[in-house]
């Protein structure tokens, strides 16, 4: 056991754990923020993604001690109070969510794409969401909430 501080939502959190213990499991288990989620275990499906600098990061394996010193925020992070984001706001107004297990991934990788690329091409956006999967069939509307953000960019 170790203290690691993390800077998460603009909070910074002193925590004691074995600082091999994944991300995801110290943002759900000590901090109470839920919303990454456990999905394959293995950076395969995007559940469990964060930002981290701005990048969406998959948070399931990785050792919670290499994120000591970067900038941290989860889905819940987004909104600011009971102001959704921009993005968060698309796929609620898309009725992305079927079952909403693996939205909130979606919707950090969609905001950390745009963070970086505010007029993303088809590719870009391929790339960005590559990592994500999606098992309840919501790809049409996850499409449409972004094609609201960033006007149709062809197949996607």
């Amino acid at each position: 056991m170790m203290s690691i501080s993390l800077q998460v939502n603009g909070e910074t959190h002193a925590i004691d754990v074995d600082p091999a213990t994944p991300l995801l499991f110290v943002l759900r288990n000590y901090l109470g923020l839920t919303g990454a989620k456990l999905g394959c275990g293995l950076e395969q499906c995007g559940a469990c993604a964060v930002l981290v600098d701005g990048q969406s990061t998959l948070s399931c394996s990785a050792a919670v001690s290499d994120f000591q010193g970067k900038v941290i925020a989860t889905v819940e992070g987004l909104a600011q109070g009971d102001q959704l984001s921009r993005v968060q706001q698309a796929f609620v107004s898309a009725g992305a969510a079927q079952c909403g297990y693996c939205i909130p991934g979606f919707v950090v990788a969609v905001t950390g794409m745009l963070e970086s690329d505010p007029n993303p091409d088809a590719e870009a956006i391929q790339e960005a969401l590559s990592s994500h999967l999606c098992r309840c069939g919501s790809h049409g509307r996850i499409k449409a909430a972004i094609d609201s953000l960033v006007g149709p960019r062809g197949a996607s």
